[in-house]
């Protein structure tokens, strides 16, 4: 048992980090710089939070030292005492040794600059909504707003709600907003449970266990958002070791990824309000949402780290 335990699902060995003598590494710098080398060295993905080595590395390294990732460049260059390196050399180990996602070894991850609690029994948050709730729903004659006054959305649907985080953005970006949030998931409902107590928002955020509108009844929605699982068959067969550890749920969109992706669309319109519309996150899978449904003027929406991942479009068109 005690071999077995050294090796990795697929039979080959786990591998090992030489040890670090005392003195060897010394600022936030010296530990960013070893743990960048060492994941690089056995090719971690990086794809949860943080989109490349250096990015993750500061991240495991302010985490360790109990410090905000905006607060990594006041202190790059200070000093680590004895028993914080060993923290963090135990952070880096375990994300090399297990290929584990770096937010679930220290349960946080930021999105819009929030901490929110995360662990297994979620997919750790990676979603584009968020950016895109500040930059298409200001209102206000903004150019390219999406609705007129977000002071004026009464009731926001978040549809897959995982950890819970994209309800609680809703819920601060519209200020007198009920939320409703969903997930079929009881681990990931609890898991958002203590994020929206986190924030004291459980008068405005309420979160429903079932699959997509079954626990909604005849309400109506200003805005439904969503990031559903949309991963086809080939791609769930390709996921890295990191993805493997998160819910096979929060991935798994059948064989052309769309499964769930259809049933949204093809009910939203008995629970959207007239003037309302849907926000949907779907990845890569633009060309075969827009095959499976040409006859639908979705408006694919871009940020800063992303090009047609996620679409729009208003009750009206959707019949």
């Amino acid at each position: 048992m005690a071999k077995a335990s050294k090796k990795t699902t697929r039979g080959r060995a786990a591998p090992r980090l030489a040890k670090v003598a005392a003195g060897e590494l010394v600022t936030l710098l010296d530990f960013v710089r070893y743990a960048v080398s060492r994941f690089v060295e056995t090719r971690l993905a990086f794809a949860h939070g943080t989109t490349d080595p250096v990015a993750e590395a500061a991240f495991l390294v302010c985490e360790a030292l109990h410090l905000n990732p905006e607060q990594f460049e006041l202190f790059a260059n200070a000093r680590v005492t004895a028993a914080e390196g060993k923290t963090i050399l135990a952070l880096i180990n375990a994300r090399v040794t297990t290929r584990k996602p770096a937010a679930y070894l220290v349960n946080k991850i930021y999105m819009r600059g929030l901490p929110f609690y995360v662990d297994e029994r979620v997919i750790v948050p990676r979603s584009f909504i968020g950016e895109l709730l500040d930059s298409h729903f200001g209102g206000d004659g903004e150019a390219g707003s999406l609705i007129d006054d977000p002071i004026a959305v009464e009731r926001v649907l978040d549809l897959c709600t995982g950890s819970g985080c994209l309800a609680i953005l809703a819920a601060q970006h519209f200020p007198n907003a009920q939320v409703d949030a969903v997930d079929i998931s009881k681990g990931a409902i609890e898991v958002a449970a203590r994020n929206v107590a986190d924030y004291a928002l459980e008068d405005r955020v309420t979160l429903h266990r079932g699959d997509l509108f079954a626990p909604l009844g005849n309400a109506r929605y200003d805005l439904i958002i969503s990031n559903p699982p949309y991963v086809d068959a080939e791609g769930m067969a390709s996921l890295p070791p990191e993805c493997r550890a998160e819910p096979n749920l929060a991935f798994d969109g059948g064989a052309d990824g769309l499964d769930v992706v259809r049933r949204i669309l093809q009910d939203a319109p008995r629970y959207l309000a007239p003037e309302g519309g849907l926000l949907c996150e779907i990845g890569r899978g633009r060309e075969r949402i827009d095959e499976a449904f040409p006859e639908l003027p979705l408006l694919w929406l871009d940020t800063e780290d992303s090009e047609g991942e996620v679409f729009w479009i208003a009750a009206a068109d959707l019949g």
